[in-house]
């Protein structure tokens, strides 16, 4: 049986020198969390990225650039990988809904300050590493995705 990485999305997006951030109820209880999650069957890294967005803040995002790639495997587990691909988001000036995603308690602006003094709550180490590299302005075209379909 060939092992597989778990493939996510994050979104990294910034107005006015604050970030959009999610708390979300886990299995280790509430975390703080970039708006991310699993890429689906059929959809693009982009289109996945932007999908999260609206479904865990309300809020339509567009991705602009990779900020990176991220292998992480899962705190406590000896089989579970996520392979977390991270971009920078355009986001609507207003959020769309307010109905969010189950588990996702609410959607916040938070400035990287205020990002870093919570990482006891962070998801995982990839919240402050995603945040770091887009701050260090690690940035990727997008056209260095390619998305070969059916």
């Amino acid at each position: 049986m060939q092992w597989k990485p778990n493939t996510t999305v994050a979104a990294i997006i910034e107005r006015n020198g604050r970030f959009l951030m999610v708390h979300e109820h886990t299995p280790q209880g509430v975390r703080l969390n970039q708006p991310a999650g699993h890429l689906e069957y059929g959809e693009t890294l982009a289109a996945a990225v932007a999908r999260e967005a609206l479904e865990e803040t309300g809020y339509r995002a567009e991705a602009t650039a990779l900020v990176g790639i991220y292998l992480a495997d899962k705190e406590g587990s000896d089989d579970i990988t996520y392979l977390r691909f991270a971009f920078a988001c355009q986001a609507a000036a207003q959020a769309e809904r307010s109905q969010l995603d189950d588990g996702i308690i609410e959607a916040i602006w938070l400035s990287a300050d205020e990002i870093h003094a919570r990482q006891a709550s962070w998801r995982s180490p990839l919240v402050g590493r995603c945040l770091d590299d887009y701050l260090a302005g690690q940035r990727l075209p997008l056209a260095a995705i390619h998305h070969h379909g059916r």
